[in-house]
This record gives structure tokens, sequence and C-alpha cells, in this order.
């Protein structure tokens, strides 16, 4: 009897956990307000009825002018036979912000059924006043400002869009963040077209915003405005230069006033009609500098930022014919996206296979934030003692600004033999290494055979003639094109304008390999590098220095048309902006291939004098 009387008082003390773990209290308050203005300040206890609330007084920044004042909520639903009922008592205050800066709302603290519950604290920002707005009344929003808007002109004061860039003199591939955000003091009826604008010569990746977004206060230029960030984007500009960001607009429907009152039983009142505006952010320069070439390492991996290196290998000791893996984890914060995978120099009497990326990374303010993780799996297919050298992994650091090197330590590895060497357990790599290495096999030779006279004279014959006179031939002819070459590679402009078609024909096969392989990142990259290549070869212009217009200045100088003009522009355009972009098809990258290929060629055929 006494057993069962123990599991009962655990299952009533289990019973009252489950409920005291239902009941909350949360608080709710603005996260913004303005000096002088009156919010409310309320605490919701949500599962139970509170017996009373202790809130910490006096409250930092604020005077408390009523309450608490209480109200409850009761609601019941029935779902699949069963009633639940829920219970809401909420605790208002009315405060009034005295001081301007960032405040912490208390933490209250409730009874219930004899134990007590906290809530969480809260940040409040209160604004300097601005002198056009009215006081706020308690539970009305606080106002902005005063607007000076009408029917027929919005003010570019009461409403506009700002492009905020965090910083507009970065190094090349350094992460920008431009925010673009709606400043308002006027109602919002109806919100029409928005355009972004284009990002040329940058990389991008969008910040996921809040669908459920709220309007927040901000002091700006002396006025209070409610705000809101309409898009968020991080930039990795790709070359050097200043790049201008043209505007983006915003087709937005205000309520304004129409300038006719109408007399209601509390008085005069202000008509409000609608009025259209298109808000335009301003242009901004960016100015990128490019990596310094002094002290630049010969295996730099592009990568620019923060970062840490940690290599790993699985084993260093196995049998021959096991697979073993070595892993590079690259952490920090910067353009990981874009990071290359460091060079591992295996042994030759290993089999290798193609490095697998795995990227866990997040955007912030300073760039893709997370860890690129790189697995090179080899097998070594013999036994013996073998050595892989150290692994390096150089990028530019942002902090330092300097270039750096991490080194992983030298992997010796002890292969064993394969117990199963001896039953005949072979792989297609060890059949092609056993041809290699086994040069002193020869195949017996079948078919038919042509014999000669002993007798005959060879001196005098044609044949013997003709084994002096074609290499004495051949001397000449090549010492007449040796002597070609050499004053052909002098002339270093000339030499770049006639290799430009055959390194961009080599850039756009490799091109066309991640086009089949349906690679979207790397084909775009390959394009744009073949068609920046090829312009900086034929135009003797450096890479850095090329841009829309000097381009289209120097393509005219050597008879180029408009047409082709406009064809080498949309490519550019068009590879610029799809790169990277999820929504790019295999149509797209087929005809951005073709249009490069054919803008190429009509180059080849126009171009008469180099330069």
């Amino acid at each position: 009897m006494k057993k069962y009387f123990v599991l009962f008082i655990l299952l009533l003390l289990s019973i009252s956990k489950i409920f005291a773990d239902d009941i909350t209290i949360a608080i709710s308050a603005p996260n913004t307000t303005v000096k002088g203005a009156q919010i409310q300040l309320q605490y919701v206890l949500r599962g139970g009825e509170g017996q009373s609330i202790d809130v910490p007084e006096p409250i930092n920044g604020f005077e408390v002018l009523f309450g608490p004042t209480e109200s409850r909520m009761f609601s019941s639903s029935y779902v699949n036979g069963k009633t639940k009922t829920d219970s809401n008592v909420t605790y208002t205050y009315v405060l009034q912000a005295k001081e301007e800066g960032t405040f912490t709302l208390p933490a209250a603290t409730v009874k219930v059924n004899g134990r007590n519950y906290k809530s969480n604290t809260a940040q409040i920002k209160v604004l300097p006043p601005d002198k056009n707005a009215e006081p706020a009344q308690p539970g009305q929003r606080v106002q902005a400002t005063t607007s000076s808007s009408t029917s027929g002109n919005v003010s570019a004061n009461d409403a506009f869009v700002r492009a905020i860039f965090s910083k507009t003199r970065v190094k090349e591939q350094e992460a920008v963040t431009v925010t673009f955000r709606f400043y308002t003091v006027l109602n919002i009826r109806d919100v029409g077209k928005i355009q972004f604008p284009e990002f040329e010569g940058f990389m991008t990746e969008d910040f996921e915003l809040p669908a459920n977004r709220q309007m927040a206060l901000e002091h700006y230029n002396g006025r209070n405005y409610y705000t809101v960030d309409v898009k968020k984007i991080l930039l990795f500009p790709q070359r050097s230069g200043k790049m201008t960001i043209p505007s983006g607009t915003m087709e937005i429907v205000f309520e304004v006033a129409s300038g006719k009152k109408v007399q209601t039983f509390f008085g005069p009142q202000e008509v409000m009609t609608e009025a259209k505006k298109v808000l335009k952010t301003s242009p901004v320069t960016v100015d990128v500098s490019a990596l310094p070439i002094q002290g630049k390492p010969a295996n730099f991996s592009g990568g620019v930022g923060d970062f840490s290196f940690k290599p790993s290998i699985s084993a260093e000791k196995m049998k021959a014919n096991d697979a073993v893996t070595i892993k590079l984890d690259i952490t920090g914060t910067g353009n990981l996206k874009l990071i290359k995978n460091p060079e591992i120099k295996f042994p030759k009497d290993f089999e290798t296979y193609d490095a697998t990326v795995k990227n866990d990374f997040r955007l912030t303010e300073n760039g893709l934030s997370g860890t690129k993780t790189i697995e090179y799996m080899f097998i070594p297919r013999y036994p013996g003692k073998f050595t892989i050298p150290p692994i390096e992994f150089s990028y530019f650091d942002t902090r330092s600004g300097a270039y750096k090197t991490a080194t992983s330590p030298a992997y010796t590895l002890n292969v064993d033999k394969d117990p199963n060497a001896g039953q005949n357990v072979s792989t297609s790599y060890s059949s092609q290494r056993e041809l290699e290495v086994e040069q002193d096999i020869r195949y017996v030779k079948t078919g038919n055979y042509s014999f000669t006279n002993p007798q005959s004279f060879i001196i005098a014959s044609a044949g013997y003639i003709l084994w002096y006179l074609i290499p004495f031939v051949l001397f000449i002819v090549f010492s007449i094109i040796y002597r070609k070459q050499i004053k052909a590679n002098a002339d270093i402009a000339l030499m770049r304008t006639k290799k430009a078609n055959k390194v961009a024909t080599k850039r756009l096969k490799q091109a066309k390999q991640y086009l089949q392989a349906q690679k979207q990142d790397n084909f775009y990259e390959e394009i744009l590098r073949a068609v920046w290549g090829y312009l900086s070869d034929k135009l003797t212009i450096p890479v850095a220095d090329l841009n829309r217009e000097n381009i289209e200045n120097e393509l005219r100088k050597y008879g180029v048309g408009d047409e082709l003009i406009s064809q080498f522009m949309n490519v550019l355009d068009t590879g610029e902006f799809a790169r990277y972009a999820p929504s790019g098809s295999g149509h797209a990258m087929d005809d951005l291939y073709n249009d490069t290929v054919d803008a190429i060629g009509k180059m080849e055929s126009t171009i008469k004098k180099i330069k």
C-alpha cells in the first residue's frame, strides 16, 4: 500500500510540473519611441491566473504615469472530442520617456499558485524629439514628424529611399553590405513597382529579410521617420577601379492632405487623398583597390577576409588499396564561396579522386561566415613509405592588410602490403600501372615482312642524297622562321593581340566543359575571364583598367561596328548578372556561350589594324 501511495505522489508532482511548464510571462513594448512620448509597457501572462505582479521601479529613462491595469482574455476550442481552454492576463503600464538613449525595460515577476515566474527584458531606444511632432497620446502611435506634402506634391523630405553602404573604399573581393531603407512620415496606401540597381562587376548574395517586418522609428537629419529595410545585399567586387552603383526606384502611393476640410461632430477635419510618388536612390561610387602584388604568394587561393586553416588526415598507417581522406577546414568570414581548393601533391603511386566541397556558412555584415570543408580521397596502390608535402593555404587578411599563408604538417604514410594481393585482386589502375613500369616486355610481332637485297649499293642513290638534302633545307627554313619569331616576340603588344584569340579559345573550351556538366558558377566565371582577357589582350589595356567606356572607344578606333560592340557589352552584362544566380537555366547558358563565340569570331574577322 505504501508503494502505491508513493507512486501517486510522484504522479501528482509530475502533473503539476507539466502544467507549471505551460505558464509563461513575456514583455511587450515598442522598440523605439521619442523623448516626451507616452508608450504602453505590457506583461502578458499565459496559462495561469496571477496573484500579484512585481515590476522594479524606477524604470530607468521613463516615468510611470499609470498602472498596472489588468485585462483578461479566455478562449476555448474543441478538437478531436477534447475541449482546450486558454487564458491570458495582460498587465499594462503607461510610461513617458524622459531621456534620450537606449534603455532596458525590466523583467516582471508574477506569482501563480504560490510559484514565482519571471519575464524577459527588452531594449528600447528613445530618439530626440522632432520640433514639429505632436505629443503622442496613450495607446496611439508616436508621430514621426509633421508632413508638408499635399495632393499635388509629395515633399522629398517626407518620403525617400536610401542606399546605405557599409563602406565605399574596399579591396578587391572584400565584402560590402548595402541596405535599401525606406523613410516616410506619411501613411502608405499602396506599393507599386520596385526596381533595384544592377551591380555590374560585383558578386551578390541577398540577405533573407523577415516577411512580416514592421516599420521602426529612426532619427535622421533632425527628423523622426518610420523606416523599413526593403532589401539588403552582400557585395563582393570582382575587379578594381571606381564602380558606380546606379539609382534604384520605388513606386509608392501615399495618403496626403487634399487641402480641403469638412465639418464633423468633432470639428473641422482634413480630407485625405492619394498621391503617387517615384522615389529614387542616389548613385553611389565604390572605390575598389586591387590586391597588392608585392608579397602575393604564388599559390594565392583568392580568399579575402579573416580565416583559419585546419587540416586533418583519416589515417597515416594503412594497407595498400585502403581509401584515405585528407580534410581541409577553412573557417572564418570573407569570400568563402570564391576560395579555390588548395593543391595537394600526391605521390604518383596514389590513385586520386576529385575533391568534394561542403559549404556551411551564413550571410553577415562582413561577408560569408562559416566553414568551407574540402575533402580529398586517395588510395595507395603499393606498399611502402610515402610522404605528402605540406599543404599551403594563402589568403589576403583584411585585418592586417597583408597576405598570410597557413601550412599543414607533412604527412608520412606507412602503407603495408594488401593481404588480398595474392588472390588475383586487381584494379584498372594497377593494370595500367603494370603496363607503364614493365617496359622490358615486348609483344611478338605478327603479319607480313619486307626484305632488302644486302648487295644493293646505297651511296649515290636518290635516298642517300635526300638524307643530306632534306635536313639542309629544313635547317634553312627553321632558321628563317626562328629569326621572324624572335623579331615578333620583341613586340610584346603585338604578341598579346596575336595570342588573344588562342587564350580565349582555351578558356571557352573550359567553359564548354562546365556548361555540359551544368556547373553554373564555374561556367559564368570562365566566360567572363575569356571575354575580359580577350579584350585586354586585343586592346592592350590591363584588365584592372577596363571599363565599358574605354572598351567602346577603343573598339571604334579599330573599326568595330556598333552592333558588335553592343554584342560584347551584352555578353559582359549577361555574364555578370547571371553569375551565381540560382535561377539560371541551361538554355540561357547555351545562348551566352554561343553569343561569346560569335562575338570573338566577328572581332577576329573585323579588326584590320592592331595598334
